[in-house]
């Protein structure tokens, strides 16, 4: 059986996520555990502390931006 998924933009780019999926979730499916980056999930900026708790629903908007270090 093929599992239930939710529909949103994710930067711009409409994308599909299992259901209930969390952020930190998201944020490992991108791999991007593990690095620097802000979340904005519809307008808002969620805390790395509340990845875990916070669940994506159909139509969000996902903007992640990964810092990048240089010299």
């Amino acid at each position: 059986m093929p599992e239930e998924t939710t529909q949103l933009t994710i930067n711009g780019e409409a994308s599909s996520v299992p259901d209930g999926c969390s952020v930190d979730a998201l944020i490992k499916r991108l791999g991007l555990a593990g690095k620097r980056c802000a979340v904005e999930l519809n307008r808002n900026i969620i805390s790395s502390e509340d990845w875990e708790r916070t669940r994506l629903a159909a139509g969000d908007q996902v903007e992640i931006v990964n810092f990048v270090g240089g010299g």
